[in-house]
């Protein structure tokens, strides 16, 4: 008899390293390929990643014993790694990462949304469309490199 249920799902947002345009896209797709690969190596169920030459979205499933920080710095060790490996030496991921709840219900939305990216970012910028995801949860932009004056954009 079942006696735990759950619906866990979160919308992860994470950037190159100085929002640098590393993520070529002529191998764009692969990495995809292998960070929902990793996702799910790592015992979590992904259900959309995309994403642009500077950053990646990644709507997933998690476990109810999941700690989502612990998930977070896993994947981009192993993408990291592999990163390194097969394409760019010098490739890193910015430190911090944003996630975000989802309900069942914004599912699809959140699917659509994150497959539709290199379109998306046509219209939108990346520094513009972040604010607004923090905004839309509630919380407050900080710049990530205030020292220098720098934007998202650098």
């Amino acid at each position: 008899m079942r006696s735990t249920y759950h619906s866990l799902y979160y919308h992860l947002v994470f950037s190159t390293k100085y929002r640098r345009p590393s993520i070529r896209p002529e191998w764009r797709a692969r990495l995809h390929e292998y960070l929902g690969g990793t996702a799910k190596g790592l015992g979590e169920a992904p259900l959309g990643v995309g994403g642009t030459e500077d950053h990646v979205h990644l709507l997933l499933g998690l476990r109810t014993t999941s700690a989502p920080a612990r998930f977070v710095q896993e994947l981009k060790k192993a993408s990291t790694r592999w990163m390194q490996e097969k394409h760019d030496p010098t490739f890193a991921w910015q430190q911090g990462y944003a996630i975000f709840s989802v309900s069942v219900t914004h599912l699809s939305a959140v699917q659509t949304y994150i497959s539709d990216q290199e379109a998306h970012h046509r219209e939108v910028g990346f520094e513009e469309e972040f604010q607004k995801l923090l905004l839309k949860h509630g919380l407050e932009y900080e710049p990530p490199y205030p020292e220098r004056g720098d934007s998202l954009a650098s």
